[in-house]
């Protein structure tokens, strides 16, 4: 199953909770290219240096457990340190670089060998898994995705100014859209779900509607 969408959409949200009423794997793409992003920041490498940044992907061990609730780069729990802003706007950048797409999207479809997954992020439905059964392009205005991912910060003892936290939001979106590789589009045959005014509840209960109504309750959903 693959869900697809913008940041603050509520899509890890979503798809952590699927997972786990389907008995699925959860596989976080944002926090993959999250993990290169602080790699690289810690590394001190030019988040434009496509040639190392490849490199860096293709030697990094990541590692989802927990349903996706902690996040392991080469043996080390990064679970909090992905989450910063500092690391969201790295994550962002490396995953424009055509040759880290191509390593995260290698290691994603292996993972998918060992069981049915659910998969979030912004090119599942029409890259990682053009051929996914069931698949969501999840979205919300602009300035509902922002208010999510301020509170997001409080929740962690984080101090965010609005205005940035707005124009961080503009900014991913420009990136995420208008990138050469694998830009952010809404797949064909992906439904559509504005989460802008509903309840994480509502939301997951328009999905498992959809799943019930083409899988015959889920069974036999292999991606």
């Amino acid at each position: 199953m693959a869900i697809d969408g913008p940041a603050g959409a509520g899509k890890s949200t979503i798809a952590r909770r699927l997972a786990e009423k389907l008995g699925f794997l959860y596989i976080d793409s944002g926090a993959m290219y999250r993990a290169i992003g602080l790699w690289a920041l810690r590394s001190k490498i030019d988040l434009a240096d496509g040639h190392r940044l490849e490199q860096l992907a293709r030697e990094a061990r990541i590692e989802l457990e927990a349903e996706g609730k902690r996040v392991l780069l080469n043996g080390e729990d990064i679970t909090e340190a992905i989450r910063t802003p500092e690391v969201s706007q790295a994550a962002s950048k490396v995953s424009a670089i055509p040759g880290v797409r191509r390593a995260m999207v290698a290691e994603q479809r292996r993972m998918s060998e060992q069981a049915s997954v659910v998969m979030e992020g912004r090119d599942i439905g029409t890259v990682v898994f053009p051929d996914a059964e069931i698949k969501v392009f999840l979205d919300a205005d602009a300035g509902e995705r922002a208010r999510r991912r301020l509170e997001e910060s409080a929740e962690r003892g984080e101090t965010m100014d609005a205005a940035r936290m707005t124009r961080e939001i503009a900014e991913r979106d420009a990136r995420d859209r208008t990138r050469s590789e694998a830009p952010l589009v809404q797949a064909p045959d992906a439904v559509y779900v504005d989460s802008t005014s509903l309840s994480v509840e509502q939301v997951e209960g328009k999905i498992l509607k959809l799943i019930r109504e083409r899988t015959s309750n889920g069974k036999g959903l292999s991606s």
